[in-house]
Formats: C-alpha cells, sequence, structure tokens
C-alpha cells in the first residue's frame, strides 16, 4: 500500500515538499490565508503500517511562535477521540518526530483538534436546554453562522459574557467551551443564572478553524486585533458580537485562549488601560485568587507581565471592552504543551482539564458577583 499523506478535512494543515521515503517525510505547515501567521497542523499518515517513519517539519522554525516548538511533544491519534503525546525533537528550525505504528492510519496534531461538526453537535445539545437560547448573530466571510448562547432565568439579570477562540488554532479554548456548557446545562448552574445572564460566543472564528489557520479569520486578519476598528468587510466575527454587546451591556468579559511557549494556565487583565485604578486592581486580585484556590491547574506566578498604564492595545478585545463598558475583562490563557506544575506524560495539557478549568472559572464568576466588587 502507497503512504499517503492528507489535510484536506475540517481544520486540516499540512503541505508534502516529499514522501516518497517513510524515513524521510519533509513537510511544511501551510500559512493562514492573506498572512504570515503559521503554526497550527493537522494531518494524516496512511499505508505505513510497521514503517519506520521520520517526520521533518520543514518550516517549524520560522512559526509565529518557534518557542512553541520548544520542549512539545507532538499529539497523535489512531481513532481521533484518544489523543496522546509522542516525543518530539525542534532542533536548527525543524520539527522532526519518528514513529512506527501497527495500524493503517495515524492522525498528527498541534493540539487536540476540535471540528467544526463537533462545534454543531455542541451547540445543538446546549440549545436542547429550557434556559439557553441559541442566536445566530450573522455570517462570516465564508457564509458560516456565528452563534450566541445566551443562558438565563430571568429578567434584569447582569450581563456576563465569554467568547472563545478568536484565534482558531487555539482549539483548547473550544475544548474550554464545552465543558462550560455541559456544567451551565447540568442543573448546577442555576446559583449563578440567578445572579447573571450568560451570553456566550463558543467560537469566534468559525472560518480559521475550518480552514486550518493559526491566527486569523478568512481575510487573514486576526481578530484580536481588530475591536478598535472591526468591519463587516474584514472582521465581521468581532464587529458582529460588538453589535450584540451595545444591545446588552457588559458587567464581565472572559476571553478564552491558548498560549504556544509557557506551560502554565494564566490570566492577563486590562492594567493597561488609562483609568486603571485601585478599584479595578482589586476586582483582578479577588478573581485571580478564587480562582487559585479553586483549581491546582491555575496560577499567577506565571504569565505575561502587565502593561503599563495608558499603554493599553485598544485592537484587543479585552482593553477594548473594558474601556467601553468598564467592567471586569481578562484573557485566559491555556498552554498547548502541558502545565508545568502538574505534568501529564501520556496526555499533556488535555482537553478534560480545559473542561474542568471552565467550570471552575465560572463558579468563581459566581463569587465574584457576589463580592461586592462587581
Amino acid at each position: 500500500m502507497k503512504m499517503r499523506i492528507d489535510a484536506e478535512f475540517d481544520g486540516g494543515n499540512i503541505e508534502v515538499v516529499e514522501a516518497g521515503d517513510a524515513g524521510d517525510i519533509r513537510l511544511r505547515i501551510r500559512k493562514d490565508n492573506l498572512s504570515d501567521f503559521y503554526q497550527w497542523f493537522y494531518f494524516r499518515v496512511s499505508g505505513a503500517r510497521g514503517e519506520e517513519c521520520v517526520i521533518h517539519i520543514l518550516n517549524a522554525g520560522g512559526a509565529a511562535y518557534p518557542g512553541g516548538f520548544r520542549d512539545y511533544r507532538v499529539l497523535c491519534s489512531f481513532d481521533r477521540v484518544d489523543w496522546f503525546r509522542h516525543p518530539t525533537r525542534f532542533e536548527d528550525g525543524v520539527l522532526r518526530w519518528d514513529f512506527n505504528f501497527d495500524c493503517d492510519a495515524v492522525w498528527f496534531a498541534y493540539y487536540v483538534p476540535f471540528s467544526m461538526e463537533r462545534h454543531h453537535d455542541m451547540l445543538a445539545r446546549a440549545g436542547r436546554d429550557s434556559n439557553c437560547r441559541l442566536i445566530s448573530l450573522g455570517r462570516t466571510l465564508d457564509g458560516q453562522p456565528l452563534d450566541l448562547l445566551h443562558f438565563s432565568t430571568g429578567e434584569g439579570r447582569r450581563p456576563c459574557w465569554v467568547i472563545a477562540r478568536q484565534h482558531p488554532g487555539e482549539t483548547m479554548a473550544e475544548w474550554w467551551m464545552e465543558g462550560a456548557l455541559d456544567w451551565l446545562c447540568s442543573g448546577e448552574a442555576d446559583s449563578l443564572l440567578g445572579k447573571c445572564d450568560l451570553y456566550l460566543v463558543p467560537n469566534m472564528n468559525p472560518d480559521g478553524s475550518r480552514r486550518g489557520h493559526l491566527r486569523t479569520n478568512a481575510a487573514g486578519r486576526n481578530l484580536n486585533r481588530e475591536w478598535d476598528a472591526a468591519s463587516m468587510e474584514h472582521s465581521p466575527e468581532v464587529f458582529l458580537a460588538q453589535q450584540a454587546m451595545e444591545r446588552t451591556g457588559v458587567d464581565f468579559l472572559l476571553d478564552v485562549h491558548g498560549d504556544e511557549a509557557l506551560p502554565y494556565c494564566f490570566i492577563a487583565g486590562t492594567e493597561g488601560l488609562s483609568d486603571w485604578d485601585e478599584a479595578n486592581q482589586a476586582r483582578l486580585d479577588f478573581y485571580l485568587t478564587k480562582l487559585v484556590a479553586a483549581n491546582a491547574d491555575f496560577q499567577t506566578r506565571y504569565g505575561y507581565p502587565p502593561n503599563k498604564r495608558g499603554k493599553a492595545n485598544m485592537g484587543m478585545s479585552t482593553n477594548q471592552t473594558a474601556g467601553r463598558h468598564g467592567c471586569l475583562a481578562m484573557t485566559l490563557e491555556m498552554p498547548f504543551k502541558d502545565n508545568a506544575n502538574a505534568p501529564d506524560e501520556r496526555h499533556g495539557w488535555s482537553p478534560e482539564r480545559c473542561r474542568r478549568l471552565a467550570v471552575s472559572c465560572l463558579e468563581v464568576l459566581e463569587k465574584y458577583l457576589d463580592s461586592g466588587l462587581a
């Protein structure tokens, strides 16, 4: 059987340079459309059962975040359900791994994929909950729906927003969202929903997700730099979300992401806003302290250094939303690699840990709403 390498499926990304010799398979990661960003890969190798294979990703050194390949282990699966880590080397700008598996097909990915089919299955489940309404905000440049889930048990609740996967290659963000939605539909969230209306956009970038992009939408725009100048022409996803936020107001925003290089879970605040003060700091500190206590995977020692006051990038969702609505707005980051404080040799940072962290974040949201700081 001839060995083949394929990526022409939902979220797939790889280009074959040379695959005539199983011991020297040469590949390149395809750039995001109309952009120089690349790092996400997802592909299948078939027809290589029992062969000694060596994969070389030749352009890894020029990726958006080459530090994301240091101390990194690729994810493999035989059934696209159980994904496990495999020894990987990053040397001289080339990402390399060897394998010899007793199976006809094996899938490799930068992180565990979250397909658009799974996305729609998730929306369908949530939409059947009596407290949930599924609302299409509009369409993306590729014609896909941008969907909002609104959880409410009554009138006059405080509007709290959660968005995920502005950067489509950060699939851990949608695994987080799946955990959040399952918990919200379980009956365990009734106390929280008695205090707020929750507005969730599970995938802010459907086009990039389906296309196999790392960071941009169909027009090559980094959505988390479009919040000060969004348009239906270039960034309808942000434009439509902002319109909805104007209608509802925003008392809280959590924007869920993944970080390629840092092996930790952490939160970035909006300290760079010109009106940042002690009251804003107290809100942020309260949430961080409670989340550390609620989930052992979360920590505050490692993360991004806060911006100096007045130096905020207003193209980012959290800065723009906090500045406009005067709310607590935060970016949650999770690792592509593993949690260095609690490593998992087989799975690294896994979808299940994303899901558990989501529940903790929502439980802490309720504590925040009860604190008198909100």
